[in-house]
């Protein structure tokens, strides 16, 4: 969950008799060649590339000789991180970790191999799939670290980083409160700071919003409050704002966000500026970080382009998605770090959803094959986004007016998925495709009932309410209850405006256009059509700009505006060609067989000859 900034053990180089446990005699020539070995097994380590198997035989030639338990016990927690980093040797690695963990507790005073062996132990066990091993040995190592405050605090991270992985965050909440408690005890405000945001964004994802509310301000003046590392405390600001910001987004208040997005880029901005001169902090309880400087930054980067998606500011959402992808393929080159694949899935889904909007429907698929890609070399990435494959899936079923397969995707997602928010804006779609259908009444009066935005909507996301209100209207509209659709559209407008939704305004001054054509009040149907085409190029929606410039034409055409019904179905013509020419491509692509893909692993993809690259391709 964070990570430790001191150095480790395994990676240390020869320590004195101390630490390093002195040989016969006790003298500096009797562990000569203790210091001997372990130099030159540092040396081939630390070789570019390292020369394993050489740093290997140089450790094990130090246990034939009866060394210490000290001597001992360090270099099985050595051999054991050698193995565990660098070699897919997994039960050697365990055994040395095992030994280290075992000799070292008989040791007095011996905290950095004692549990630094235990934290790798666990970290191997878990993935080795025995969780159920690795938790007693954590519990057990925080027991006995307590006067030891880097490590008992590096350990409870770690135990509430296990559960949270295992969904059981009622749990890690708890470990992260005994942490910031301790952390209060022993004197150090930046990790109570740590643990508080770290509870507040467990809070956050099991949507506890009555006790975030407190927690974040709480977290506010902590951070305002300690004067330390500029840049930790940057780091700490860049955390809260991040959690503002999402907490926000979730909401579907893009309006009400601007503020701490624009605080958040700032910070960022400063972050960039400042060195990390590596002062070691005289507190051993705040030796830790919360995520590397290019990291925060790349997170930055993926709320604004969440914020921009959410807002319709769909161009800024690519430049943005851009940056980002382009930051994170040079930190893959050096760092395998897992969240750097989950920051690269979460930027496709959004700019896979920016792509229909603006009619790439070739291009958008051939990124949900690359989604697939990263999710088929990581089950646990993969487990987390299955819904959302799913449901983008299900988007692009709709763009090629595949109704069935959407409606299984939508289906294969809502299985797979707890999160309410996620769950609301499938059931919203699948909504409407039943009312594209027209023959699916049943299921439809059961799927409205569900999000009814008039009482008991079960989410308090703003945006999907509004999303809601436009979905009931629309199909007021098909059954020809004009007035009942104009009411809910009405109430999408409101809700859409107050948190400038630009798409959900566009879509819902477009139908009232054609609801108001429809009636015959022509001047009023133009000035809902006229904002909504401006509305929709500027997005750019392509759907919406096609549906405005065939209702245009048609008015204009009854008003005998000869001139003008000519330009609107010149435009409404190109658009028609743009998007048919879009349809056709990504329909010969051998990945848009992924349509009938609903169980199981992704499959493996075939490569497309020749397509559009994705925007991640074109960068390189």
């Amino acid at each position: 969950m964070h990570r430790g900034r001191q150095p480790s053990a395994s990676a240390a180089a020869a320590k004195p008799a101390g630490s390093g446990g002195a040989g016969p005699g006790g003298g500096a020539g009797g562990e000569s060649w203790y210091l001997a070995l372990l130099g030159l097994a540092e040396h081939f380590r630390t070789s570019s590339p390292p020369k394993v198997r050489l740093c290997v035989h140089c450790l094990q030639a130090v246990l034939p000789r009866k060394p210490p338990a000290r001597m001992e016990a360090r270099t099985h927690l050595q051999l054991g991180s050698v193995l565990y980093h660098h070699t897919r040797n997994g039960d050697q690695a365990r055994g040395h970790l095992e030994k280290a963990w075992l000799i070292s507790q008989q040791i007095p005073q011996f905290e950095d191999v004692k549990f630094e062996a235990a934290s790798l132990l666990s970290e191997l066990y878990c993935q080795e799939n025995s969780v159920d091993t690795a938790k007693p040995l954590l519990r057990k190592a925080i027991q006995i670290s307590q006067q030891t405050p880097y490590w008992h605090c590096r350990l409870l991270f770690q135990l509430a980083q296990l559960h949270t992985l295992e969904k059981d965050l009622v749990s890690a909440c708890d470990l992260l409160g005994v942490g910031a408690e301790y952390a209060r005890v022993v004197g150090s405000e930046y990790t109570r700071a740590l643990f508080l945001l770290s509870k507040g964004m467990l809070l956050l994802m099991e949507r506890k919003l009555q006790e975030v509310h407190p927690l974040l301000t709480l977290c506010g003046q902590i951070v305002e409050n300690w004067q330390g590392n500029p840049i930790q405390k940057e780091s700490l600001r860049v955390f809260f704002l991040v959690l503002q910001v999402t907490h926000y987004l979730d909401a579907g208040q893009v309006k009400s966000v601007k503020p701490c997005l624009k605080q958040l880029q700032q910070c960022i901005q400063t972050i960039s500026t400042l060195h990390d001169d590596e002062i070691l902090p005289s507190n051993s309880a705040d030796l830790f970080h919360w995520l590397p400087k290019e990291h925060m930054c790349v997170l930055v980067y993926l709320v604004t382009v969440m914020h921009s998606m959410q807002a319709g500011y769909l161009e800024k959402a690519q430049k943005y998605t851009d940056k980002a992808l382009m930051q994170l393929e040079k930190l893959k080159m050096l760092d395998c770090s897992p969240i750097l694949s989950s920051f690269q899935v979460i930027l496709l889904e959004h700019i896979i959803m920016c792509r229909l909007v603006t009619g790439h429907k070739a291009t958008a698929l051939q990124e949900i094959s690359q989604v697939c890609q990263l999710c088929q070399q990581s089950p646990r990435l993969f487990s987390n986004h299955a819904a959302q494959l799913h449901t983008l899936l299900g988007l692009y079923c709709i763009s090629v007016n595949c109704m069935d397969n959407a409606e299984a995707q939508f289906t294969t997602a809502l299985r797979l998925t707890t999160h309410q928010e996620l769950w609301a804006f499938i059931v919203t779609n699948l909504a409407s495709v039943y009312i594209r259908e027209g023959n699916r009444h049943q299921e439809l009066y059961s799927l409205l009932e569900r999000i009814n935005p008039d009482h008991n909507f079960p989410v308090s996301s703003h945006c999907l309410r509004a999303a809601a209100f436009y979905i009931r209207g629309l199909f007021s509209f098909f059954q020809g209850r004009y007035n009942e659709a104009k009411r809910f559209l009405r109430e999408t407008l409101k809700m859409s405006n107050a948190e400038d939704l630009n798409r959900l305004t566009a879509c819902s001054l477009v139908l009232l256009g054609h609801i108001f054509y429809v009636l015959g009040n022509h001047r009023e149907s133009n000035n809902m059509v006229v904002p909504a085409m401006q509305l929709a190029s500027k997005i750019p929606d392509m759907s919406v700009q096609l549906w405005s410039s065939a209702l245009l034409r048609d008015l204009n055409k009854a008003c005998g505006n000869a001139m003008d019904a000519h330009e609107a179905a010149q435009m409404h013509q190109n658009f028609s060609q743009q998007l048919l020419q879009d349809h056709i491509e990504a329909c010969s692509l051998p990945e848009h067989n992924l349509i009938s893909w609903t169980d199981g692993p992704p499959p493996v993809q075939f490569q497309a000859q020749n397509g559009p690259t994705t925007s991640l391709a074109s960068l390189l």
